[in-house]
């Protein structure tokens, strides 16, 4: 199947039906879930390379950021991953001295998590890195392109949450 060029200046597939794509893969949240996933995967590989850190490992030294001390409980929750999940992420970053652990002065049995001097400078990076990438992504925007964007965003987004909450009671 040959690509056309469209009247906007988007590359559109050729009308021929029998290769038409899947009505699934040109609707809003496809195409959504397409972008999100390359931005991820752009990330993961920056902060692989910058930072030395997987994908898992990023999201809990980005959680963390300059925050004070959490317990492990709320950082699963922040990264949305159960604790048995971000165990082994945990202990590799506490044995690579970016994450100290320590109890919890008001309860001894919950563990707190925060970044050391190294972790923060790691932070560091990660938040330059997403500072780097949201410039560049947004540079192809005006002014009033980008705040009609993060309206609608913030609009869909809401709907999004209704939808969800819809789900969970729908049996």
């Amino acid at each position: 199947m040959s690509k056309t060029p469209s009247g906007d200046g988007r590359v559109s597939p050729d009308t021929d039906e029998s290769h038409s794509p899947a009505p699934i893969t040109v609707m809003l949240s496809s195409r959504l879930m397409v972008l999100a996933n390359l931005l991820k995967r752009g990330a993961i590989l920056r902060y692989k390379r910058l930072a030395g850190l997987s994908s898992v490992e990023f999201g809990l030294v980005a959680s963390l950021g300059r925050r004070p001390p959490m317990s492990v409980a709320r950082l699963a929750e922040a990264v949305g991953q159960d604790k048995g999940q971000i165990s082994r992420a945990l202990a590799e970053l506490v044995s690579r001295k970016l994450i100290a652990k320590s109890a919890n002065p008001k309860d001894s049995r919950e563990v707190l998590v925060s970044l050391t001097p190294a972790g923060l400078a790691a932070h560091d990076v990660i938040v330059e890195g997403a500072q780097d990438r949201n410039r560049q992504l947004l540079e192809q925007l005006s002014a009033h392109e980008f705040e009609t964007l993060l309206a609608q965003i913030d609009r869909l987004t809401a709907t999004a949450e209704k939808l969800l909450e819809s789900e969970k009671h729908s049996r």
